[in-house]
Formats: structure tokens, C-alpha cells, sequence
């Protein structure tokens, strides 16, 4: 009797922190942050801070839980996103565009390349991981031919060795600044928990992931769902590059290559969040959150830069236990 309630009682906790781990997680390393930085933590402007940091991770993010929603995988994420910078401060700054020029022009030829990862995966059925591996190193190859191998800035020669006459818009680089850059984060958190909560579309997306055969014989057309997936994924790819160019003022090769593995991490964590069980918005931005916060924390703790990417590895692979944990409880 003693052992059943011992198990009974193991089991609960279990499922509650399968549950609810990431959360208080959340709460757990709050309240530790707050108390040993003696209020250097808990103010307003650090505040501000965490949430403008993981902004673009978050935007990007949610578009890799369009891609696990329909049990892919986006690699070329961080690539779209370089290349989203590169094209929009060429636009301004090479060819002296206006804003809605610059970014209308970005964000479609980024989110092409979401049908060319789609065509890969979905029509020439090449496994996800390397189609968007592959894409990776081809959008990375592209974005670093036009910017000519170096950084795209204002006053800086193009490359025929005329003199780039163009500038950043000042409204654009609001963009990148709080409170801009966070209130756009919010609105395409709250669109996307729109679109998966409230219509028949996003339940379609779970059913596509779940299961494919399943969905096709309820007449769901899957290769539309999933070429919606990538599409969606390469959009919000755009936006983080956007946000990235207007955050920097200007193009840096490489400043978007550190944002593929946190998206990933964030994505991932939010299966763990109240036990959903698969991707989803509020779930990948708390995971942003959580993978910010404690690199926040840790900055102010004096723990060394190189020594972060540990601290990461371990949240992610402890949400990731829980998350698979409760699954393998419900079977």
C-alpha cells in the first residue's frame, strides 16, 4: 500500500512537472537572479532588455514551430534570416530605396526560398534536415556573394567601387529598439496562437504532424500544409533578418548564424509547456524567454561567454525529457 502511494505520488509530480517544468523554471531562476544580483537584476531597463534580446529569436522561432508543427525541420532559418539583412541593407544603402520598397523587396525574396525548401521536401521528398541543410549553405553562399564577402554598411564602397550614397531610414532602425522591436514580436506571437488556436488551418497543420497517411484520408491536402509550414518559416525569417539589419544600422556577415540553435531550443522547450505535447506560440516564446533570461543572469554573474552554450545544452535537454516524458506516460 505504502509503495502504491509512493508510486502514485512519484507519478503526479512527474506529470506536474511535465506540465508545468518550463514555466517554473521560469519562476525558479527569476527569483534567484533577483535575490543574488541585489536589484541589479530586477529593474525596469533589464527588463526591457530580456525581452528586446529575445525578440528576433522569438519571431524566428515561431517560425520553426510552423515547420515542427507539421514534424519538420527548418536548418536554413538563421541562413534566411542573414540573407534577409544583406538584401534590406542593400536596398537602402546600395540602391537607395524607400522603406516600403526595401522591406516588400526582402520579404519576398526570402520567403521564396521557403518554396524552394518546400520543393525539396515536399515534391523531391528529400528528408527535411538535409534538404534545409543543404539550402543552408546555399542561402548562406548567395547572401555572402552579394554582400561581396564583407559587411554592407552606409558610406561604403559597392561593389562595382562606386560610392553607396544610400541610407538607413530613421523610422527603420526604430525597428530594432524597444519598444518597436517588441511590440512586433508580440503581435506575430499573438497571430500565430490565433491561427493554431482559432482556426481550422492551424488544427490542420497538428493533424499533417501528427499523422500524414491519417490527414490524406480525412482530405487534408498535406503537401499544402506542408509547403505552408516552410513559407511561413522563411516569413519569419525575414522579419528577424529586418529586425536585425535595423537593430545593427547596417549588415554584418555572420550576426544572424548565432540565432538557428535558439530558435531551435525555444521551439522545442514549448513542448514541454502545460503539457501541450507539440509546438506551439506561447510555448516558443516562454522558451526564448527562459533560454534570455538565464543568458542575462549568467552575463551578470560574470560567468564566461564560451561557458553559456552548457547552460543551454542542459535546459534544453532537461524540457526535452519532460516534454517526451509525459508523452511516453499518456501511451
Amino acid at each position: 500500500m505504502v509503495k502504491k502511494m509512493e508510486k502514485l505520488s512519484s507519478r503526479k509530480a512527474l506529470d506536474f512537472l511535465s506540465k508545468w517544468g518550463t514555466p517554473l523554471a521560469i519562476v525558479v531562476m527569476f527569483v534567484f537572479f533577483a535575490c543574488d544580483m541585489q536589484g541589479m537584476f530586477l529593474t525596469v531597463d533589464n527588463m526591457i532588455n530580456i525581452f528586446r534580446s529575445v525578440s528576433i529569436t522569438t519571431i524566428m522561432a515561431i517560425g520553426m514551430t510552423f515547420a515542427v508543427a507539421v514534424d519538420g525541420m527548418d536548418l536554413s532559418l538563421g541562413a534566411m534570416a542573414g540573407f534577409a539583412m544583406n538584401v534590406v541593407a542593400m536596398m537602402f544603402i546600395w540602391y537607395e530605396m524607400n522603406m516600403a520598397a526595401a522591406i516588400l523587396i526582402t520579404v519576398v525574396l526570402t520567403t521564396l526560398m521557403g518554396l524552394v525548401n518546400a520543393f525539396l521536401i515536399v515534391k523531391m521528398k528529400i528528408p527535411d534536415m538535409l534538404a534545409t541543410l543543404a539550402t543552408q549553405f546555399m542561402i548562406t553562399g548567395v547572401s555572402i556573394t552579394l554582400a561581396g564577402g564583407g559587411s554592407i554598411t552606409e558610406g561604403i564602397n559597392r561593389l562595382d567601387g562606386k560610392l553607396a550614397m544610400g541610407k538607413m531610414s530613421p523610422v527603420f532602425k526604430q525597428l530594432g529598439r524597444a519598444p518597436w522591436i517588441i511590440i512586433i514580436m508580440l503581435v506575430v506571437v499573438a497571430a500565430a496562437t490565433v491561427f493554431f488556436t482559432l482556426s481550422k488551418h492551424g488544427r490542420y497543420l497538428y493533424m499533417v504532424g501528427e499523422n500524414k497517411e491519417a490527414a490524406r484520408l480525412s482530405g487534408i491536402s498535406v503537401k499544402k500544409y506542408r509547403t505552408f509550414a516552410y513559407v511561413v518559416s522563411a516569413f519569419c525569417a525575414s522579419i528577424g533578418g529586418i529586425l536585425l539589419a535595423s537593430r545593427l544600422g547596417s549588415a554584418q556577415m555572420n550576426a544572424a548564424d548565432g540565432y538557428l540553435m535558439p530558435s531551435v531550443a525555444a521551439t522545442f522547450i514549448s513542448l514541454s509547456v502545460a503539457g501541450a505535447g507539440k509546438a506551439n506560440p506561447i510555448g516558443t516564446m516562454l522558451g526564448a524567454f527562459l533560454m534570455g533570461m538565464m543568458e542575462n543572469g549568467l552575463i551578470m554573474e560574470s560567468v564566461p561567454y564560451y561557458s553559456m552554450n552548457i547552460f543551454k545544452g542542459l535546459v534544453l535537454a532537461v524540457a526535452l525529457a519532460l516534454a517526451f516524458v509525459g508523452d511516453n506516460r499518456k501511451e
